[in-house]
């Protein structure tokens, strides 16, 4: 019982550790960044992408595909290159198709799936249209390793410098992948704002420490590889796994391909703020990492992954399991102290008075609410583009956030036993329709 109580005190004592030093690291990363991207910006060699292919994945997102398609056909890329938008029309039922019938643009292709292909999973949908940009770049002589293949889902818009950005990281010819900045655009109510926070602060502070050690891990909003690269990976480079995007950075660094990261172009998505609905998308998102750490061997037995990036990827596959059982674990020695300081109850198990539980639920109150704060002065310094009552609103409904995280790591380990694998998918908002 001791050491039971002693691991779940270590890691969640760590946690909060940890997000000071990612804090740490993100405010020393946003002093460099002008370093960085001057030493990132190599002259054009003739190594980067010549064409930009976008897929926008869409299984009835009437609501929200005009506006995304209109975005993704905006985007520019450097002097000499084009943009062409590729819309997998998953077999949906809605106003889907008319709303891409209406769209007249040259830069337009939209590929349709009917039963019985269709609706087999996001992966099968990106790896139809990595197919089809393959023959059509192949068909046209165009060189693999020149065309990139960005996906952003039905619900994101990238900001105006996003191709630059991708292009200027892939001056690298060893750069097999992009990975950009994810924000909420729906921050207004509290749920969107806290969901901001997580990907516009944390996640960027992580996937920036991830840069720096060789780790990056590709999101399905905003990941844009290599034509090459994702041809090195077969037929389909998108897997079954509920976390497709996770799984194939995880195939690419296996195969020896640097994935970068930059958090100078973002691209905008809605966030949930449906609390049913949230707990549902991190529940599938959890299963899908459970599955993913079946790649835990090939990690350690790959001579490609350096020990520091081993232990960094370890790190983000295992430690929500970790958390959760240790949580699990100090939750039921602090339930089972309580109940022994109720009168009748036997002598006190580890904690000895009412005064001392004060203490500790005070201790650990502050420990989860320090981080959230730390992340809303990092968001207001960094960003500039939300206002302190909001971000402060959001640092203190943080900690129910993680909640909500720890709820749904414990459903997905429930599904992933009961080999429970469907799922239904999230529903957008309805948004104004696109301008012509």
């Amino acid at each position: 019982m001791t050491a039971i109580l002693l691991v779940g005190f270590a890691l969640l004592t760590l946690w909060p550790a940890y997000n000071l030093a990612l804090v740490a690291f993100s405010a020393r990363d946003a002093a460099t960044a002008g370093r960085r991207r001057r030493h990132d910006a190599i002259a054009p060699n003739g190594e980067e992408p010549l064409t930009f292919w976008i897929v926008v994945p869409a299984l009835n997102e009437e609501r929200v595909v005009g506006r995304t398609v209109a975005a993704a056909l905006a985007l520019a890329g450097p002097e000499g290159t084009r943009t062409r938008v590729l819309v997998v029309d998953d077999g949906s039922d809605d106003g889907t198709p008319d709303v891409l019938a209406a769209i007249d643009h040259p830069g337009l292709t939209v590929l349709r799936r009917d039963f019985p292909n269709a609706r087999k999973g996001k992966g099968e949908a990106l790896n139809a249209a990595f197919r089809a940009i393959r023959d059509l770049s192949l068909a046209g002589g165009e060189d693999p390793q020149r065309v990139a293949v960005g996906v952003i889902d039905g619900d994101g818009r990238g900001s105006g410098n996003l191709l630059c950005e991708v292009s200027r990281l892939m001056r690298d010819p060893e750069v097999g992948a992009v990975q950009v900045r994810v924000r909420i655009h729906n921050r207004d109510r509290a749920l969107g704002a806290v969901q901001d926070l997580e990907f516009a602060a944390i996640a960027n502070a992580s996937q920036l420490l991830r840069d720096a050690a060789g780790t990056v891990g590709l999101g399905g909003n905003g990941q844009f590889a290599r034509l090459a690269s994702l041809m090195r990976l077969g037929d389909a480079p998108w897997s079954h796994c509920l976390v497709e995007d996770l799984e194939l950075g995880l195939r690419m660094h296996l195969g020896g391909e640097r994935i970068r990261y930059t958090s100078l172009a973002h691209v905008k998505q809605q966030g949930l703020v449906d609390v049913r609905r949230l707990v549902r998308q991190r529940t599938r998102w959890a299963q899908g990492n459970l599955q993913c750490v079946a790649y835990v061997p090939r990690l350690i037995a790959s001579r490609r992954i350096r020990n520091h990036a081993l232990l960094e990827m370890l790190y983000y596959l295992l430690a929500p399991w970790l958390n959760a059982f240790g949580t699990a674990a100090v939750l039921g020695v602090w339930a089972y102290a309580t109940w022994r300081l109720l009168p009748g109850h036997g002598e006190p198990f580890v904690i000895h008075s009412w005064p001392e539980l004060g203490k500790v639920v005070v201790f650990w109150a502050v420990g989860m609410t320090a981080p959230g704060l730390a992340w809303a002065a990092v968001h207001r310094i960094q960003l500039r583009d939300e206002t302190g009552p909001t971000l402060l609103k959001a640092a203190l409904a943080y900690p129910f956030f993680l909640i909500l995280g720890l709820v749904a790591t414990w459903r997905a380990i429930g599904r992933q036993i009961s080999r429970r694998q469907t799922w239904a998918k999230t529903e957008r908002l309805a948004e104004e329709p696109a301008a012509a």
